[in-house]
């Protein structure tokens, strides 16, 4: 009977360390297939792409978004009043780098936290137009307003973000381009050519979006006489105050509206630019003289 048990004993004790062993394998080969399933399950391609991260999200391969950024950046050029195109390659070439910059940018403020916690939207609802219009003439939500009902435009004209993956930074991409209005009524800059491009180099500065960059280069598209008032007068104001102004993406506006739109611009560090629309509306009128 001892026999038999120490037998037993032995054997199990000879038994153990492969039994260990064992088990140790089938775990191993489990997380190894479950890690090769969820690889599978990750992998991006035009035939296995991830579901939307937030609504409206088109995720895109990298060569996809390299495509996207090319052909939306060339036709853009030329012709830049397609917005959709200005729209497209802004997100396109915004990451990996870009839009992180200018997320960590309003992460570094307490007022740019808030509008990253607050999530608001600039539309002709959320800004009620009618009280704006009711405000004196020296706050920035009557300049604002002034400067839409002159140039004609609206604040539901902005595309929504498509493009960025990351939920958070497609938000930041969105606030940009719905702001961009507030800074054209900052500048008094007007939306024709000219002073989209002074503005957008006014953005490249503050901003560092590549989408603002390359816009620039749209002054090539300009008249002679433009290009030289551009090169003279405009793109030296823009860098002087894109550079040195605080962070623009971190104005609460709707916090803003009843505010003297001097005091606003001396906090931001901007002083507006010579008025373009005055300044074309003498040449005009000059050409007509001289005819």
């Amino acid at each position: 009977m001892e026999v038999t048990l120490r037998r037993s004993a032995t054997l199990i004790s000879h038994s153990m360390p492969i039994a260990i062993i064992s088990s140790s394998i089938s775990r191993a080969s489990l997380t190894s297939s479950t890690t090769t399933t969820t690889t599978t399950k990750r992998e991006f391609s035009i035939l296995n792409r991830p579901p939307p991260n937030y609504p409206g999200h088109v995720p895109l391969t990298r060569l996809e978004k390299a495509g996207l950024a090319i052909g939306s950046g060339l036709l853009s050029l030329r012709d830049p009043r397609r917005g959709d195109l200005i729209a497209a390659f802004a997100e396109a070439t915004a990451t990996p780098y870009f839009i992180y910059r200018l997320r960590d940018a309003m992460l570094s403020s307490p007022v740019g936290r808030r509008i990253l916690r607050d999530r608001p939207r600039i539309t002709s609802t959320s800004l009620n137009l009618p009280h704006l219009r009711s405000l004196p003439p020296n706050t920035v939500g009557r300049t604002y307003i002034d400067w839409l009902d002159r140039e004609g435009v609206s604040p539901d004209t902005r595309s929504a973000v498509r493009y960025i993956d990351d939920e958070e930074c497609a938000y930041v991409m969105q606030r940009y381009r719905e702001c961009h209005d507030f800074y054209h009524a900052l500048t008094g800059l007007p939306i024709v050519r000219e002073g989209e491009v002074a503005l957008k180099a006014f953005e490249f500065a503050n901003t560092l979006l590549p989408m603002t960059g390359l816009s620039v280069f749209a002054a090539a598209t300009l008249k002679k006489s433009e290009r030289q008032r551009f090169a003279s007068i405009y793109l030296p104001w823009a860098l002087r105050n894109g550079l040195r102004a605080n962070e623009v993406i971190n104005v609460y506006w709707e916090e803003e509206l009843e505010r003297d739109v001097e005091d606003l611009r001396k906090q931001l560090g901007v002083e507006p630019p010579p008025d373009l629309r005055a300044i074309r509306k003498r040449e005009r009128e000059e050409r007509k003289r001289q005819k």
